[in-house]
């Protein structure tokens, strides 16, 4: 007696609804709210045109390789003196994420040292900074260190060495700057002054909106970083920003997909509020990129000189005429923090689903193994060879099914992922890894299904399972199941499409 294709299909259409209830109803939700309109931002003034007063960048300068001792590690650094007699302001390059090599300061460097700034581009340290544990007091240690070696040259004004940094260096020069009074200004260049986990999911939102990705595809890659358990995530900038007393210059480009620049500004003028610091230039530069630049060429016009003009004309340039002006930014949604994911589906849990899982998918061969070893004769009455061939073949074909959406799934993170940090990609590739992924999901549970619906008629039929074949259907059914639940959670049986 089989079971019938409609019953099939009625419960595959069951389970399905259970499953896609599942990843309405778990916590948590992530649906950023648009961002209210602030008059402030609404009104902003044109730069000045003294700031913006071309720098005679035409000084020779020299070159030195330097290297500094610090926590675990030698860092190696580009030191550039303009050869022009006098003690000269000086300023630190700090890069953002990644491996920080040096020499992707070396236009911005070479542009200052000729303007007649000192400064120091090194590249980051090895140990200590991963994609995973990322110490940012670490990091502004490194920072204060090259200061501190600039305070010993003598071609370097003591009161006037600064500290620039860009995107994740916005985290670590406030730091620095709270730290040592050495420290004589900061420029900070596309700093999210937010949480990491906030600024990535802001990003990532962004980019989904403009590769017109489904709502799905962002829920799952923010359930996956709610369940990420990365120390460094959940950083709050706000209270080294607020112990901040010395000059500040932040840039913010109006094409920047990948800070909150809006909220980013709030954050820092909320901060040097509660201080009383009122010696901060905030600039919106038309057209900037995450790095200044248009369309990751030439930099955005403006900036060099405006950096330029305002470092050497300090402490008079300290404060400004109007603390904000430049371009209107516009910032579409808020910047909303990802919520936590519940004990049930942090990262541990799931780590300990997919190795249940994997344990279940590889008992059934291992048992059998066991089994040909230990009873090399075992008659075909035994293994009942025209029931259980055809339950076997469904459950390793539902094994490979699953490989392959752990695997669809990986690479659809990684490729959304590298999207939005090369601002690239578009929208055919998106919504085909989406649909592969949920193809593939609905494919593992009509398995799971079916293989139940064949192994309860194959016992009605006669079939009397060994304890190796007990071994298969438990592991590949169960390892099966907790599977889905994880897809569940994550969004792959939800409805639309």
């Amino acid at each position: 007696m089989r079971t019938g294709r409609g019953t099939v299909s009625v419960v595959a259409g069951l389970v399905l609804l259970t499953l896609a209830a599942v990843g309405y109803v778990l916590p948590p939700a992530f649906d950023p709210p648009p961002l209210k309109a602030d008059p402030a931002f609404q009104t902003i003034p044109v730069q000045p045109a003294e700031e913006l007063r071309p720098v005679a960048a035409n000084h020779r300068f020299r070159q030195e390789e330097i290297s500094v001792a610090a926590e675990g590690q030698r860092l190696e650094g580009t030191l550039r003196i303009p050869e022009t007699p006098g003690r000269h302001p000086a300023m630190v390059f700090v890069s953002g994420s990644g491996n920080g090599s040096r020499t992707e300061f070396t236009p911005q460097a070479e542009f200052l040292s000729r303007a007649g700034v000192v400064t120091i581009a090194f590249d980051k340290r090895t140990i200590g900074y991963n994609f995973r544990d990322r110490d940012f007091a670490l990091l502004a240690d490194d920072a204060l260190r090259m200061v501190e070696y600039l305070r010993t040259r003598p071609e370097v004004d003591p009161a006037r060495i600064g500290v620039w940094g860009v995107s994740e260096g916005g985290w670590v020069v406030p730091i620095a700057a709270a730290k040592s009074s050495s420290v004589g200004f900061i420029v900070l260049v596309s700093s999210p002054n937010v949480s990491p986990l906030r600024q990535v999911a802001w990003a990532l939102n962004e980019q989904l909106l403009r590769l017109r990705a489904p709502i799905g595809a962002r829920d799952l890659l923010t359930r996956g970083m709610g369940a990420v358990g990365f120390n460094f995530l959940r950083y709050d900038a706000m209270p080294a920003l607020s112990r901040i007393t010395q000059p500040v210059l932040a840039f913010y480009g109006t094409t920047d997909p990948s800070i909150p620049f809006v909220e980013s500004t709030r954050a820092l003028v909320t901060a040097l509020g509660s201080t009383g610091n009122d010696d901060y230039t905030i600039r919106f530069m038309a057209e900037g990129d995450h790095a200044m630049r248009i369309h990751g060429g030439d930099f955005t016009s403006g900036y060099l000189d405006t950096m330029a003009n305002w470092i050497l004309g300090l402490p008079g340039t300290a404060r400004p005429a109007v603390h904000m002006a430049g371009a209107t930014p516009v910032q579409r949604f808020e910047a909303s923090d990802v919520p936590a994911a519940p004990w049930y589906a942090g990262g541990t849990m799931l780590g300990l689903t997919i190795c249940l899982a994997a344990v279940g998918y590889v008992a059934g061969p291992v048992a059998a193994m066991v089994g040909r070893l230990r009873h090399r004769h075992q008659t075909v009455a035994e293994t009942n060879a025209r029931l259980w061939p055809p339950i076997r073949r469904r459950l390793s074909r539902m094994a490979w099914t699953s490989l392959g959406l752990l695997v669809s799934v990986v690479a659809f993170i990684t490729l959304l992922v590298l999207f939005s940090v090369n601002q690239a990609g578009a929208w055919p590739a998106v919504l085909a890894g989406w649909l592969v992924v949920r193809l593939l999901a609905v494919l593992m549970l009509i398995q799971e299904v079916t293989a139940v619906a064949a192994y309860v008629s194959a016992l009605r039929e006669g079939l009397r399972p060994n304890r190796r074949q007990y071994v298969t259907v438990g592991g590949a059914l169960g390892g099966t199941g907790l599977l889905m639940v994880a897809a569940a959670y994550y969004g792959l049986f939800s409805f639309p499409w």
